[in-house]
């Protein structure tokens, strides 16, 4: 036989040793292993008989016993007298409660329906928690996240792993959580009942947000809905104790104020003073109206047992008219119908501006309850009657052609008429005004009857005025041509100053001419004279004479011989006379030029 082939049958018999030596100590020595993720529940198979009723034995008595085994060897626990029963440890996951049921114990008073918490190790301490008389059924105690070792013979844990074996869902068993910007309403289910004429629970210290429910009950919490509410965050509720609903948190927006009326709280003591005696204001806690307002933000308020009433502090418009403003407060608002002195019916529109100030708002809520109750039951009849009142002094044309001084006197009464509700009026605006359609028709045809005869008036106005234009344009025309006229008068006279002036120019020059040449005359006369003078003395009078008259008889072309002569006193000398005279023009032309004969050969 090989080496190794000895080694395995070696390891085998102690293997066949090690079992036979356990079965021999369990049957011998009445040996339990529990391991570290178990629990030992242990039944004893005999002995002494339990009580009547009790089903987990606290002295030794046959059956479960309270005492369980925890991890590691645990010798005595014989098969012939002990059944040891290992169960898995009882996790509860990151998240998560557990629910615990109690199968034996005291009975439960019948004012609660919860166990009562008592000491036991969470639960891990079974003869501790039926020796501190713990109460069996529903526990009021639960398991938060971690790893339990529970006698599953006593208690029966529900988690959201079972969840829905026990008729609940998986989501009761979570962790509570309360979101951001909301809170959580709370109505417990258990404790003592509400005290008569009260409608929640009121405020209980110490319990940490329902999460020690003992500790609530303890300090006489009252079952049903409650004051106090959860805010955002994980909660460790018991669902069997209280149920949560999450509501949005109350927001007061820029330009309000938000006054509480507590339904529950301590006890109502007013705190409005002496000078206050429409109301009852109390600190904030009480029940009543709060003396202070909630400022603008989100508040953690329980709609449930309390109501914020919103109270602008900036102006308020209100309308008696046809139109409404978006706060909605004047939507009943109409037109206001007066009657006039002289008995005619018409409507106004009317607006009213008030301002509520913050600190006033508390004693106008507990005044009135409410802006729209301010609106409706004190400013509508204030202000309506007041113009009806004031209407019956004028007539309507009156009121009409005075509505600004009317205007005024309404401010003034307004404003002292509401300053007694701690209400500022600001101003009153009169609007429109719609008088009666007969004295509308009346005037309107006197109006028009005016304008009429003013237009006449204007239209006769711009004729004579376009007759004044007519004769100013025909004036200017004419006096255009005056000027024209005058014009050319003027130019007339300049130029026969002008031809008076050229003339004696003319008239000098001529004469100064006429003496020139006289003399020049008189000089060239002087100069031939001189000349005749020096001719006569140098031929003497008769040859100076016929020397004269040769010198024009030759400047002159004088003829001295006749072209034809005519001798004879026969008919033959008068013929030979005319032939003569005709062959004379034939060789003198048209022009006085003699032709030659030898140009009339051709």
């Amino acid at each position: 036989m090989s080496i190794v082939s000895t080694i395995l049958l070696i390891i085998f018999i102690g293997l066949v040793a090690l079992v036979i030596i356990a079965l021999s100590a369990r049957s011998l020595l009445g040996l339990v292993i529990v391991n570290e993720r178990e629990v030992g529940v242990v039944v004893k198979k005999f002995g002494s008989r339990l009580a009547p009723g009790q089903l987990i034995a606290l002295k030794g008595e046959a059956g479960y016993q309270a005492d369980t085994l925890a991890p590691g060897w645990h010798f005595g626990y014989f098969p012939w007298r002990f059944a040891v029963r290992k169960v898995p440890v009882t996790v509860v996951p990151q998240g998560e409660i557990g629910l615990v049921v109690a199968a034996a114990g005291a009975s439960i008073p019948p004012e609660r329906i919860l166990a009562r918490v008592v000491d036991c190790d969470n639960f891990q301490d079974a003869r501790k928690f039926l020796m501190n008389r713990g109460e069996k059924g529903r526990q009021l105690g639960i398991l938060t996240a971690g790893t339990y070792r529970i006698n599953s013979a006593l208690f029966s844990v529900i988690t959201a792993q079972n969840a829905e074996t026990h008729g609940m869902t998986p989501r009761q068993l979570h962790v509570y959580s309360v979101q951001p910007d909301r809170v959580g309403i709370v109505t417990t289910l258990d404790g003592r009942s509400i005290d008569e004429g009260e409608i929640a629970g009121p405020i209980v210290h110490e319990h940490n947000n329902f999460q020690d429910a003992q500790s609530f009950l303890d300090n006489i919490g009252r079952r049903g809905l409650q004051e106090q509410v959860l805010l955002s965050g994980s909660w460790n509720l018991n669902p069997w104790f209280v149920s949560v609903e999450q509501v949005p948190m109350t927001e007061i927006p820029i330009g309000h104020v938000g006054i509480v009326i507590a339904y529950v709280g301590k006890a109502h003591q007013d705190v409005s003073g002496e000078a206050f005696k429409h109301g009852n204001l109390v600190e904030p806690g009480h029940k009543g109206v709060w003396v202070t307002p909630l400022y603008p933000g989100k508040h953690p308020i329980n709609p449930m047992v309390m109501k914020v009433e919103l109270v602008p502090t900036t102006n308020i418009v209100l309308n008696w008219a046809s139109r409404t403003e978006s706060h909605r407060y004047d939507a009943q608002l109409s037109p206001i119908t007066v009657r006039s002195k002289d008995g005619f019916a018409f409507n106004l529109d009317v607006s009213q501006i008030i301002h509520i100030g913050a600190p006033e708002a508390p004693k106008v809520i507990s005044r009135v309850g409410s802006v729209q109750n301010l609106v409706d039951h004190v400013l509508q009849p204030i202000v309506g009657n007041y113009f009806r009142n004031s209407a019956q002094e004028y007539t309507v044309l009156d009121f009409l052609s005075a509505r600004s001084e009317r205007q005024v006197e309404a401010t003034a009464h307004i404003r002292r008429a509401i300053s007694a509700y701690d209400v500022q009026a600001l101003d009153t605006l009169i609007g429109d005004i719609t008088p009666p359609e007969e004295l509308m028709r009346t005037q309107t045809e006197r109006k028009i009857a005016e304008e009429q005869r003013e237009t006449y008036n204007i239209q006769k106005l711009a004729q004579d005025q376009r007759q004044e234009l007519v004769r100013a344009t025909a004036m200017a025309d004419i006096q255009q041509d005056m000027v024209s006229s005058e014009q050319g008068v003027t130019i007339a006279e300049l130029r026969a100053k002008a031809e008076i002036k050229r003339a004696t120019g003319e008239a000098e020059a001529t004469r100064l001419q006429a003496l020139g040449e006289a003399e020049a005359v008189r000089k060239i006369g002087e100069a031939k004279a001189e000349a005749y003078r020096a001719g006569v003395e140098a031929l003497g009078p008769q040859g100076f004479t016929a020397l004269q008259l040769m010198q024009v008889v030759g400047d002159r072309q004088v003829r001295i011989v006749p072209d034809v002569s005519v001798s004879g006193s026969s008919g033959s000398g008068l013929v030979d006379g005319l032939m003569g005279i005709l062959l004379q023009k034939e060789t003198v032309g048209d022009n006085g030029r003699v032709s030659h004969p030898q140009e009339n050969t051709d």
